[in-house]
């Protein structure tokens, strides 16, 4: 096989192995054979690289002008040496010459040739990359262990390789070399001189994608995921609704014996998966997402975006779970503050009969102003309330006489235990609810 059929076979081979275009590669060599023509004689010298597809090999062509008198022989040739190749030339014209062969520039210029030739494939590999896989940014995808390197896994995925960072690996599970692996494509890089594709596994994304594989009223539509919070490899926590009122979100996702699900657990190592019907009601919300514990009462504070959750004492390590992990993950779910405390708590109590005192009054015609100065005065029961004298409650919350009778009067009247502004429905936990 002749040395320009070899090439000629190479670059074809190269082309379609790494899906690069042909004449680019032609470009790349031309540019190579130049920059090595300039390694070894320097910029002076007017060359002209060419890839001769015909013949399959690189010409180099040397230019020079021609002259009657020569002060440059890099540049300037003699007319009568030009007129040994071309009979007819003229002055000041230029007369090409054919220089020697590449495998002649040397050892050094070779070198610059070949760095010049890898530069530009890996620029071109790069940009065929990331045109191949910029759409599915945001997708699972398929691939083989390849490698490790300094605790991340190299992914082959066909074409190319991905890397799996060390943070992107569930932490209870490992693989091996050949082992296929499915992983989210979280970013693909355009300028990386690293790894253009960036995988994980931990990442909430990846639990929502899975479910869309396994549940096809998500992927139709009919289901959503509103939110999801993971502790990778431990405890996960999704929260779903559905667009039409026949079909129970909560079940679609659980699957006939909990197959869809399991199928989910299964390619997450065991992590444990609460799935929860997801509510407008912020109040109701948190109910849902501190399954498996009962809830009894939930304080809203818009201001602070956070919820103080109340619940009996035997449901409070039930509701922080271990370590924290149950309202940890709720708290990210839901996105609020969420506060767990016991129902038997001494500064539960005391808010509880404040609010309650505050809302009885209100009740009975006083309005928040006033009835926040009473608070303040120190009065915070109906017991004290029927103590203080007419006058000062006139004074504090500015009514007249026959307005602070009045109020006394039905305060007095007030039958014990008034209603608390912020309780969870009766029917708290009975909302469909799944726990793996």
């Amino acid at each position: 096989m002749s040395g320009g059929e070899n090439l000629k076979r190479i670059l074809d081979q190269i082309c379609r192995d790494k899906g690069i275009d042909r004449a680019l590669m032609v470009e790349a060599i031309e540019e190579a054979v130049r920059s090595a023509v300039r390694k070894k004689y320097g910029g002076k010298r007017d060359v002209e690289v060419q890839f001769n597809e015909e013949l399959g090999e690189v010409e180099i062509f040397r230019y020079r002008t021609v002259v009657d008198d020569v002060w440059d022989e890099e540049t300037e040739v003699h007319i009568d040496e030009a007129r040994k190749f071309v009979p007819d030339i003229e002055l000041e014209e230029d007369l090409g010459e054919k220089m020697e062969s590449v495998s002649e520039l040397g050892r050094i210029a070779a070198q610059s040739a070949k760095q010049v030739i890898i530069h530009r494939m890996r620029d071109a590999e790069r940009e065929v990359i990331f045109d191949m896989f910029r759409d599915r940014e945001g997708t699972v995808v398929n691939g083989i262990v390849q490698r490790f390197e300094r605790g991340a896994m190299i992914i082959n995925l066909g074409r190319t390789d991905a890397i799996l960072p060390r943070d992107g690996q569930i932490p209870k599970r490992s693989y091996k070399q050949g082992d296929r692996i499915l992983a989210y494509l979280q970013e693909v890089r355009h300028d990386s001189r690293d790894s253009q594709l960036i995988l994980s596994r931990t990442c909430n994304d990846f639990l929502v994608k899975l479910f869309e594989m396994e549940v096809p009223e998500i992927a139709e539509g009919i289901v959503k995921i509103i939110g999801a919070a993971r502790e990778p490899g431990f405890r996960a926590k999704i929260a779903v609704t559905s667009t039409e009122s026949d079909v129970d979100p909560v079940g679609a996702c659980v699957g006939v014996k909990g197959a869809r699900v399991q199928n989910v657990v299964q390619e997450l190592q065991g992590e444990r998966i609460d799935i929860v019907p997801w509510s407008p009601d912020p109040a109701k919300y948190v109910c849902n997402a501190l399954a498996p514990a009962m809830v009894s009462t939930v304080i809203v504070d818009e201001d602070q975006h956070s919820l103080l959750v109340m619940v009996p004492d035997d449901q409070l390590s039930l509701a922080i779970g271990r370590q924290g992990q149950n309202v940890r993950l709720a708290s990210k779910l839901v996105s609020w503050r969420i506060d767990v405390k016991s129902e038997q708590k001494h500064e539960y109590r005391e808010y509880r009969q404040k609010t309650a005192w505050i809302s009885l009054l209100i009740e009975n015609g006083v309005d928040e102003t006033a009835a926040g100065k009473i608070e303040e005065a120190g009065i915070t029961s109906a017991e004290q309330f029927a103590a203080t004298a007419l006058a000062d409650i006139m004074r504090i919350a500015d009514l007249d006489e026959d307005q602070a009778a009045l109020l006394k009067l039905h305060i007095a009247n007030a039958s014990e235990g008034a209603e608390e502004l912020f309780t969870v429905p009766e029917n708290n936990g009975t909302d469909e609810e799944a726990e793996v």
